[in-house]
């Protein structure tokens, strides 16, 4: 895997997502960040990921790579040249706790391995990524699936406000939000990325 400068991740980007959370649906975007010791590529091996610290739910995401630095007038086809799919993975029952106390997310969402990509796949634009839905198959059925086209807030505000308050550079990945449908993983469990029709990637969820 290529070098990764930054992850930063959306939260509730897709209104059906926040609902069945019971959260509130964002007007600005929800921006926090990740360790990059949490990223790891899925292809094919096991993956150890906690197995004692609650419900471990998995959060299906389009992953965009930024190809260079943002500034006034570019266009999202000039800041994004890949893409990939992943999960956002979440200690949920930590991650309650953490909100109850008005504390960060970092003790749910920055945990090793807890940033889960496929390899990355030529940004085909913005239209095409729109005419294909992503999905996640837990063992062979369908556990997720979305699209960007539902997404609050579109790739191009999103790349626009994280570099306003954070900066964005080249080998920068976004991930861009999580559709309805979230839910745990059991330790054994076999979870493919599918774009469209196509696999890019799956892994074995070792839970210790």
């Amino acid at each position: 895997m290529e070098q990764i400068r930054n992850i930063y991740c959306v939260g509730r980007n897709y209104k059906l997502h926040a609902e069945e959370l019971g959260n509130d649906v964002p007007t600005k975007p929800m921006i926090f960040g990740k360790p990059t010791h949490s990223l790891i590529e899925a292809v094919g091996e096991e993956i150890e990921l906690p197995g004692t610290r609650g419900e471990l739910h998995y959060e299906t995401e389009l992953i965009i790579h930024i190809a260079r630095p943002y500034e006034a007038g570019v266009t999202l086809d000039q800041m994004v040249d890949k893409i990939a799919l992943g999960i956002d993975f979440t200690l949920r029952d930590v991650q309650s706790e953490l909100k109850k106390k008005g504390h960060p997310w970092l003790l749910a969402k920055g945990f090793k391995n807890s940033a889960i990509l496929t390899s990355f796949h030529p940004f085909p634009g913005l239209e095409a990524c729109q005419q294909t839905d992503f999905t996640l198959l837990k063992n062979g059925e369908q556990a997720q699936r979305g699209n960007i086209r539902n997404v609050i807030f579109d790739l191009m505000t999103l790349i626009q406000y994280i570099s306003e308050h954070f900066g964005l550079e080249k080998g920068d990945i976004i991930y861009t939000g999580t559709p309805e449908g979230v839910g745990p993983v059991s330790d054994g469990d076999v979870l493919s990325f599918m774009w469209g029709d196509d696999n890019w990637g799956e892994f074995t969820a070792r839970l210790r």
